[in-house]
């Protein structure tokens, strides 16, 4: 034994997708040409263009609704006690982790459509890359609130000596970089 503590084990705190919202069009989308496939069945007379039309509207259903539909099931944002995970697509999976040590900055950011069903971008800013955007998180205040929990919470030592080096520096009046 080396004295070391025991890890606490790991929690799910929320597993989210995209807002649903998304699917709007593409359910808008689906009645229509369900109702303009039925429409041209019926009402053509040749039995070769109703099997055109129905070709057509089997075409523009799966290009219109189940793609989206497909990419939205495909996206996850798992968010656990250490680390949160991006997941998206079915056949071809990405898979991006964010250690809570890693980040120390989460930010949101709202179209007004976004303000209006509560969801937003919840950017996570590591320092070193990128930002990580979970897009359009439903509950995107809660999401960016629990992430900021999460994140002062973190015991890595790489998030205390980050932390404590951003504490002792600070910006003097000629402007340099300068340790406290």
């Amino acid at each position: 034994m080396t004295g070391e503590q025991p890890r606490v084990p790991e929690r799910v705190i929320a597993l989210i997708r995209p807002h649903a919202r998304t699917l709007t069009l593409p359910g808008l989308a689906l009645i229509a040409v369900c109702g303009g496939t039925a429409y041209a069945a019926t009402a053509l007379d040749e039995p070769w263009q109703r099997i055109t039309a129905l070709a057509a509207g089997a075409f523009l259903i799966v290009l219109l609704f189940l793609a989206p539909l497909v990419r939205w099931l495909g996206t996850h944002y798992l968010i656990t006690t250490r680390r949160v995970v991006l997941r998206t697509g079915l056949i071809g999976r990405t898979r991006q982790e964010l250690l809570h040590g890693r980040s120390y900055d989460i930010s949101l950011r709202q179209s007004p459509l976004q303000r209006l069903f509560r969801s937003g971008d919840v950017l996570v800013n590591t320092g070193l890359d990128t930002p990580v955007v979970l897009r359009d998180a439903p509950r995107a205040l809660l999401v960016q609130a629990a992430l900021g929990d999460l994140m002062e919470a973190s015991t890595s030592s790489v998030a205390a000596q980050r932390r404590q080096t951003a504490a002792t520096t600070v910006i003097s009046s000629d402007g340099w970089l300068r340790e406290r």
